[in-house]
């Protein structure tokens, strides 16, 4: 079993909007099968607290405008190092490129399979 396509579609619009506001390393997880609380992690990062912040308003911004959706609960933003956007379906990290290499959630999660977020590069110039 995968992540449904409501939460693939999320993600997705998540990721996009992300990469609009030139996050690195963006990657969808789908962690339906590992835990009961979310069907997609997506892990983004940026090079600074100001660019971190950025992409999480992006991100928020695009799925209110997009899909009508606000983020349950939202947490990090004070430090803006990693901030953690729960929209139940999914939850969004973004987080400071230090923080990431630090913390590795990819590695964390390995046996999550990578969803493919169909990112339109052309759209993010």
């Amino acid at each position: 079993m995968t992540a449904p396509d409501e939460s693939l579609d999320l993600a997705r619009v998540a990721g996009q909007a992300a990469a609009d506001k030139l996050a690195q390393e963006i990657i969808g997880l789908d962690v339906s099968e590992l835990v009961v609380i979310t069907d997609i992690f997506l892990v983004a990062s940026g090079d600074s607290e100001r660019q971190v912040s950025a992409i999480v308003d992006g991100v928020e911004e695009a799925l209110l405008k997009e899909r009508r959706r606000k983020p349950l609960r939202r947490e990090g933003e004070r430090d803006a190092r990693w901030v953690l956007l729960d929209y139940g379906d999914i939850v969004v990290h973004v987080q400071h490129a230090e923080d990431r290499a630090f913390y590795a959630l990819e590695r964390l999660w390995r046996d999550a399979p990578v969803v493919d977020l169909q990112i339109d590069e052309a759209e993010t110039e």
